[in-house]
């Protein structure tokens, strides 16, 4: 359940300062810019304008995102007159330069001007030092820049932040807190901008806001081109016909996120309950309102009119019915029913369901659930289509084979998050352990017992069938098989042994390529080293103003070899600190990724 969040920078927050933007764009040499069917404006024109300047790269998918928000909101405020934005690409090629330019409507700075490398240097002074995007600086009628973060601000109030002024913003929060204090099911749904005072039923009758008055009501948050969503709701569905039944006085209200009117009807006609219209300035509102961060997102209402629960979509699917009245009483009854449940949980209670007492090997034989009993178990949720999954996957198979070469009763049982068999079989082609059938229906209940939110994942089960630990990826990644059988016992050796080790080193060094840099020695579950290009985990050298990090045996013999005359003392004292064997896998490992541009940023390591 999860859908793409927008980020925003953390760089250096430059608001309030002034400029006079003729002088920001000087170093262009020209007096125009241009318009995406060819136009030349004056820059001149621009005086007394509210200016954007965009910073923006076609290939990133956030940019995209994003700049379809920022149309939408110019478009609105065009009428105005005042308001204009500057798009400045940080795209490698005209092609895409041209291409991405031409879905905006405002205008740009010409892409060979901009490219110019002393340009990019002159804005990255004015506004920024890292060039992180999307970017968005806008600045006042005077050039005085209101902020630098104009990407999340668009996102978290669209148009309602014109004129973009710090008065606005501070108007906007205050509004929001008043009405959270006032929160009632009418100021939630009802539009007083519109005089719409309704919300729609799936055949198309108007059914007043006052109907859900001393009602329980979910705000089911959706996307039709979702697969999450799409997923989750014939179990919503299942849920609220029981409550219906029941005669219990509860409701759920579509907040449909979708952009084609076809879409919402397509996916509001199958469900039993009312929404919101299609495209109603509330939907977007809301969203904003309640911050909105993934779908599906089903949020409660008591009778009273206040927030109950932020998103109960999990819940629900693990819970049903018995989630129901979604009060924290309730939440806490069905706590202790899940420690209770855990006291008694056996292997077969997780993997057997139904006539479904089986997983399968690598020739595709069935291999009963009771022949795995009394053995150590790690459920691997993983896909082919997953990057870190790839990434991950050789440490498990070299830790499972380190563990299975010492007779340990270790198995592993992949459970596919694929969407199709090929994928499926790709993915078990590489793995050497057992697996759940594609398409099993056991993998969704596994997904809801332990709460599968991401992969990779890989939960320990220990020879009683219980739960040893859900973060058996991290353990692997850092300790590799000397993490197993993953206890909490097993896990205090470890780090007393790697605590050991570290006794012999220094606690700081200093930096070769420039000695006025100290590296202080810290714990890190995972980095790149920069000198060797190679990963490393539990112990590195690190400059945290500078952000570098090195394996210690990689900064232990580069301060050695700043020293010429005791490199030979030096180099036989970083092998005695330098542990040999299976000690060696805490500081560096092979990388399956390129030597160019570093993509570890997308697994968030």
């Amino acid at each position: 359940m999860a859908d793409v969040e927008m980020m925003s920078s953390d760089s250096e927050s430059i608001d309030g300062d002034s400029y006079d933007f003729r002088s920001l764009l000087s170093s262009l040499e020209i007096d125009f810019l241009i318009r995406n069917n060819g136009d030349q404006v004056k820059i001149d024109s621009l005086e007394g304008k509210k200016l954007g300047f965009y910073f923006s790269d076609k290939e990133d998918e956030i940019c995209q995102i994003f700049t379809q928000k920022l149309v939408d909101v110019y478009k609105e405020l065009s009428s105005k007159g005042d308001f204009e934005i500057i798009f400045a690409s940080w795209d490698y090629s005209d092609d895409t330069f041209e291409e991405f330019f031409s879905e905006m409507p405002w205008l740009a700075i010409p892409f060979l001007l901009f490219y110019l490398e002393e340009t990019l240097d002159e804005l990255d002074d004015f506004f920024f030092q890292e060039r992180d995007v999307p970017r968005l600086v806008i600045l006042d009628e005077h050039g005085k820049v209101v902020t630098d973060d104009g990407v999340s601000l668009i996102q978290k109030y669209g148009v309602d932040g014109y004129p973009f002024s710090a008065e606005r913003f501070k108007e906007l929060k205050e509004e929001e807190e008043k009405a959270r204090r006032e929160q009632t099911i009418r100021s939630i749904l009802a539009s007083p901008s519109s005089s719409r005072d309704f919300v729609i039923s799936s055949d198309g009758n108007k059914v007043p806001v006052s109907k859900l008055e001393g009602k329980t009501v979910g705000l089911y948050f959706s996307l039709s081109s979702c697969k999450s969503c799409v997923d989750f709701t014939p179990k919503l569905v299942e849920v609220y016909k029981k409550l219906e039944e029941k005669g219990e006085s509860f409701e759920i209200v579509l907040i449909s996120l979708d952009d084609e009117e076809k879409s919402f009807k397509e996916s509001f006609g199958g469900m039993p309950w009312l929404a919101l219209p299609f495209k109603d300035k509330s939907c977007e509102n809301l969203a904003r309102y309640f911050e909105l961060s993934t779908t599906p997102t089903v949020v409660i209402i008591g009778p009273d009119g206040k927030t109950l629960q932020s998103n109960v979509a999990e819940d629900i699917e693990e819970h049903g019915i018995q989630a129901y009245p979604f009060t924290p009483q309730k939440f806490a009854e069905l706590a202790e029913m899940e420690k209770a449940k855990e006291m008694v949980q056996t292997l077969e209670s997780i993997l057997v369901s139904g006539d479904l007492d089986f997983v399968i090997g690598k020739d595709g034989v069935r291999i009963p659930v009771s022949d795995l009993v009394g053995k150590n178990i790690l459920l691997y949720f993983s896909a082919h289509h997953c990057l870190e999954c790839h990434h991950f996957l050789p440490k498990l198979i070299e830790s499972y084979h380190e563990i299975k070469a010492k007779d340990e009763p270790l198995e592993v049982v992949f459970i596919s998050s694929d969407n199709d068999q090929a994928s499926f079989d790709k993915s078990f082609s590489e793995m050497p352990w057992l697996a759940l059938p594609f398409g099993d229906a056991r993998k969704s209940s596994l997904s809801r017992r332990f709460k599968v939110i991401g992969i990779p994942m890989l939960v320990a089960i220990g020879s009683s069938g219980r739960t040893v630990t859900k973060e058996a990826k991290d353990l692997i990644t850092m300790y590799r098989a000397k993490a197993y059988p993953f206890t909490e016992e097993r896990l205090k050796e470890v780090e007393a042994e790697y605590e050991e080790m570290a006794k012999e080193w220094p606690e700081k060094v200093k930096y070769r390529w420039d000695k006025k840099r100290e590296l202080t020695l810290m714990h890190m579950m995972h980095y790149r080293c920069d000198e060797c290009n190679e990963y490393g985990q539990v112990w590195a050298y690190r400059c945290k103003e500078y952000d570098i990090k090195l394996h210690p045996k990689c900064a232990l013999e580069a301060e050695a070899k700043g020293t010429e005359s005791e490199s030979e003392s030096m180099d036989e004292e970083t092998e005695r600190w330098v542990c040999g064997g299976d000690m060696s896998i805490g500081f560096c490992s092979s990388s399956p990724l390129s030597r160019g541009r570093q993509i570890s940023v997308l697994f968030g390591i």
